[in-house]
């Protein structure tokens, strides 16, 4: 039982970074839009795909723990 919490406190640590990522992207973008610096805009923007890959790959290895 102790090894399944920690998989589950793993894998909610895991979306948790995905979502904070995708956070800080937005207000990234909103940061570049309101000040017309589209460097930070395009970080931003860059930064809610990252978020949206470290979802999908923690989603990926969840379901292949699960078959194993």
């Amino acid at each position: 039982m102790n090894n399944e919490d920690n998989g589950e406190k793993e894998n909610l640590k895991g979306r948790i970074s995905g979502f904070g990522q995708k956070i800080i992207g937005e207000i990234e973008t909103f940061g570049g839009i309101l000040t017309g610096d589209p460097l930070t805009q395009a970080e931003g923007e860059f930064n809610v795909e990252v978020g949206d890959v470290r979802e999908d790959i923690e989603e990926d290895l969840e379901k292949t723990e699960k078959d194993n």
